[in-house]
């Protein structure tokens, strides 16, 4: 009996932490029982005066662009375009100052649309969380269907302008992730744990998008092989001088997509283990709701993945030197460090921790592969190095073609 009683407390514990949604009614509103059904009635008091109500305030030039960045989460589309840059600077082949500027610019527009999409589909679970309850369409500072053209007019104007000025590849890939991320991302959050996954495809895109918005290749072809540039010390081939043009094959963007991809893991399940709670009374299907070990499992292998991604693929790509392997060594083990740690503890404070590791490795890391990228002579930037350029040569590598 005492067992029985026990489960029904348990029981109706449980599940008012998922589905107590009462707790986010206005005190102003009268709740009753709908004795004709399981469900409530909310019944709005009208002793109120005027001035208990709070005036909406008016959409002026400033606060709407303050509204439309909110709505485009500023924070992650500035990561998305510095990202984007990054494929940009890693690439051996010359740009302009227009295609830079239209990158980062169709970049943005994507990612502010996707963002826009997402939350115009989200807001009955938005209004459920602490930390989205805030958001523009939830407290009512802007209508749906405004959002909805805001979506509309960036997600239609970014693209148009990565197809006119840079390439269609690169419109393609942002109209795409655009897609991803407004549609089955969005779909599979309360349907399947496959939603991280999915959403680290559209995260790791940006890199990618910089890289063929100059030009480089993403498919391996007859003109554009797989080349592969080894340590010198370890191949049998005689040295020659580096040619730029041949790190422009698909191995490139693969390293790109791979550091953005599982660096994303880390950095986001240590995240949702902290805000695990809203995600569960949201119906958020995340593996730190429903298996918080295996979600800081998941972390400690990609930060682990990382470490052959940056000692091994990205310099065998021909994107960085050689030096890189070592000089990323530090920082990958002190973020491999704090992934098992929370691997082994799992509590909030191990969690934040990794969250906080994520946000300055990532920049760490980029900034390295620019300061190590291949072909670049940096004492000649600097003014330290020869004129002459018998006496100044750049770094010989070796270059085996598969």
């Amino acid at each position: 009996m005492w067992q029985s009683a026990a489960r029904t407390r348990t029981s109706s514990a449980f599940t008012s932490f998922f589905f107590n949604n009462t707790q986010w009614v206005s005190p102003a509103i009268h709740i009753t029982r709908n004795p004709h059904s399981y469900g409530l009635i909310a019944h709005p008091t009208t002793d109120l005066p005027r001035s208990a109500f709070k005036q909406v305030e008016a959409l002026t030039p400033a606060r709407l662009t303050k509204i439309y960045g909110q709505l485009s989460k500023s924070s992650l589309t500035v990561l998305n375009v510095l990202a984007a840059m990054s494929g940009v600077a890693l690439s051996p082949l010359p740009t302009t100052v227009p295609v830079l500027l239209a990158t980062a610019v169709g970049t943005a527009l994507c990612s502010a649309s996707a963002n826009t999409l997402n939350q115009v589909q989200e807001v009955p679970f938005d209004a459920q969380m602490a930390r989205t309850r805030m958001r523009p369409i939830v407290r009512r500072a802007i209508s749906p269907l405004h959002a909805t053209a805001f979506a509309a007019v960036s997600g239609i104007t970014g693209p148009a302008i990565l197809w006119t000025m840079t390439n269609p590849t690169t419109a393609l890939i942002g109209a795409g992730t655009l897609a991803l991320y407004a549609g089955p991302y969005t779909w599979m959050k309360r349907k399947s744990i496959a939603n991280t996954w999915l959403g680290a495809v559209v995260g790791a895109a940006p890199p990618v998008m910089g890289w063929t918005a100059c030009g480089g290749q993403l498919f391996p072809s007859s003109s554009f092989p797989v080349h592969i540039f080894p340590p010198s010390f370890i191949s049998a081939l005689p040295e020659i001088a580096l040619d730029p043009s041949l790190i422009n094959s698909s191995l490139a963007p693969l390293a790109l997509f791979a550091l953005l991809f599982s660096w994303q893991f880390p950095h986001f399940n240590s995240l949702a283990y902290v805000v695990r709670g809203s995600y569960a009374q949201a119906g958020c299907h995340m593996l730190s709701v429903l298996d918080p070990r295996k979600n800081a499992l998941v972390s400690l292998r990609h930060a682990l993945i990382l470490i052959p991604t940056c000692s091994v693929l990205i310099p065998l790509s021909g994107l960085t030197t050689w030096w890189f392997a070592l000089s990323s060594l530090l920082p990958n083990v002190i973020f491999l460090r704090a992934s098992w740690v929370f691997w082994k503890n799992g509590g909030e404070k191990q969690a934040r921790t990794l969250f906080r590791h994520s946000l300055w490795y990532l920049p760490l890391i980029l900034g390295m592969m620019m300061a190590h990228k291949q072909g670049v002579n940096w004492s000649q930037w600097i003014g330290l190095g020869s004129d002459d350029p018998e006496k100044s040569k750049d770094e010989t590598h070796v270059v085996a073609t598969t």
